[in-house]
């Protein structure tokens, strides 16, 4: 059986237009009765015609997923960024300072519009720039650790992952190249962690290209649900890309613009390919888990086909590959 979720697709399904404007406006704001679906899956994201003012972004949580406390410490986190003026989009409190709403059943919360675009991880500049904004993040998040959010270990990310991918989703005639191949990749990827200490902090958790926002110069990380404990480098190594020069130029610049902030500890590059690996495999075991909920199947067709799987596969041996190297040197 698939993991997950009836309970959110049947919630989800009821959470129609009409739904969105009532929870919307039982804060008090009065909408134009525009609503416009954004790009998420994980939760339901909209934004909302408001009459006589700017839009403004209504995100509703997957049920089952985070708790009320997990979701009040990134809303809390964000808040205490914001208070160190770092450019963050924090939830918008009520009367009493409630960043976390409820309507029929929903938990949802409220943001500003921001307008951007992704940044450019070619140009050197932008590197040097979010590395001073991971930097400041980081020293943030270093000044105390969640107590309710999980940290990301290799259990949860890349055994429970394999698992679930070669008991549930995993056609049968490809098992035997990926069961050890998966095997062998955790058995390489716990050795690095096992060499390397390091003390996890409060992380953004996803930083992609997809969640920073430029705009007049500036960058703004917007979605926090993903926040959880972990390396310094998790929040550093999607940022890291090209072949093995450009990966070394362009995370010497990041380092550059964190080093005036929170200091980058370089033993954590050998962290980049182990976390790189473990984001794949959960990727494709989230996909999986989620698959019940009509919106995937619609927003990603060519999931779950034998050519996904085999590619899979594929990828997974060149990781294997990239983990038998060592790490890339700063600059």
């Amino acid at each position: 059986m698939i993991n997950q979720s009836s309970k959110a697709v049947q919630v989800f399904a009821e959470l129609s237009p009409d739904k969105v404007i009532d929870a919307v406006e039982s804060t008090g704001v009065l909408s134009d009765l525009r609503v416009f679906a954004l790009n998420s899956y994980e939760n339901r994201v909209y934004q909302i015609g408001i009459e006589e003012g700017e839009p403004i972004i209504a995100k509703f949580y997957r049920p089952e997923r985070w708790s009320n406390e997990q979701i009040q410490e990134e809303h809390d986190f964000s808040q205490q960024l914001v208070e160190a003026d770092i450019p963050v989009i924090p939830p918008i409190p009520d009367a009493d300072g409630n960043t976390l709403r409820n309507y029929d059943g929903f938990r949802f919360s409220l943001y500003k519009r921001r307008g951007g675009y992704a940044p450019a991880l070619d140009d050197m500049d932008s590197l040097y720039q979010l590395g001073q904004l991971l930097g400041r993040i980081h020293l943030v998040g270093a000044s105390q650790d969640f107590r309710h959010r999980p940290s990301l270990d290799i259990d949860s990310f890349g055994r429970e992952s394999a698992d679930f991918v070669l008991q549930e989703m995993m056609p049968k005639d490809l098992k035997p190249a990926y069961q050890p191949l998966a095997e062998q990749l955790l058995d390489n990827i716990q050795a690095v962690f096992d060499r390397i200490s390091y003390t996890p902090i409060r992380v953004h958790g996803d930083c992609h290209v997809g969640n920073i926002l430029c705009r007049d110069g500036e960058h703004h990380f917007v979605d926090l649900d993903d926040s959880r404990m972990a390396a310094a480098m998790q929040d550093i190594w999607m940022f890291v890309t090209g072949d093995k020069f450009e990966q070394a130029k362009g995370l010497a610049e990041l380092v550059d613009g964190y080093d005036e902030f929170y200091q980058f500890e370089p033993k954590q590059i050998a962290l980049l390919e182990p976390l790189r690996t473990l984001r794949l495999m959960h990727h494709a075991a989230w996909l999986g888990r989620r698959w019940q909920d009509p919106a995937f199947p619609m927003a990603f067709p060519w999931f779950n086909t034998a050519n996904y799987w085999s590619s899979h596969i594929l990828e997974l041996k060149e990781q294997l590959s990239a983990l038998d190297e060592a790490p890339i040197k700063l600059f």
